[in-house]
């Protein structure tokens, strides 16, 4: 019987991965392991921690640049979802009495300043009396917006707070409102 030639011994060395035997290296030491592992917790160098300091900065500016414009991602949970919406474009678009609260209360400090006690009681009593128009006009808006979003909605998928959110609303100055009013003064939602 011949002998079959016996194969050419290869140069190359045989990686022990593909064989499927052994790791192909040296377990490393525990000291070497946590020594790998080491990283400091906050960069220590002055250009990362600029670095850091303006990514944060732009993830900031982008996320109130988000919630102003009405952005659903970027708006908190008390603001999220189309009955809010809703509610906030029904009251974007109307004039309401608690807009005018500000500016009523600066008029009544600066009558309180003048010496004449007759301004002084009767700016307070009109205050009090212009206060008792804006919460009758928060009840109105109330009642006007759980109506209308009823009818949009369905009364059975109504959120709980839709007229409080929307009453709330109405106090706050249109300009300083977050999320911006979306529509114009007199453009009401369908």
């Amino acid at each position: 019987m011949a002998k079959s030639p016996a194969p050419a011994p290869n140069d190359t060395p045989v990686d022990p991965t593909e064989t499927g035997s052994g790791k192909g290296r040296a377990t490393p030491s525990r000291a070497e392991q946590e020594a790998a592992r080491k990283r400091p917790l906050v960069p220590d160098t002055k250009e990362a921690k600029a670095r850091a300091r303006a990514e944060l900065a732009a993830q900031r500016e982008k996320a109130r640049v988000g919630m102003a414009a009405g952005e659903e991602r970027y708006l908190p949970v008390r603001d999220k979802g189309p009955q809010r919406r809703f509610a906030r474009d029904f009251v974007d678009a109307g004039w309401h009495l608690g807009e005018g609260v500000m500016p009523f209360m600066l008029v009544v400090i600066l009558l309180t300043v003048l010496p004449v006690q007759f301004f002084q009681y009767w700016a307070f009593v009109a205050l009090w009396i212009f206060i008792l128009f804006v919460i009758g006009d928060m009840i109105i808006t109330s009642i006007r917006v759980k109506r209308a979003a009823k009818d949009k909605f369905g009364e059975s998928k109504l959120e709980k707070g839709l007229g409080w959110y929307a009453a709330m609303r109405t106090v706050q100055m249109r300009f300083m409102r977050l999320p911006k009013a979306q529509v114009k003064r007199g453009q009401y939602p369908v």
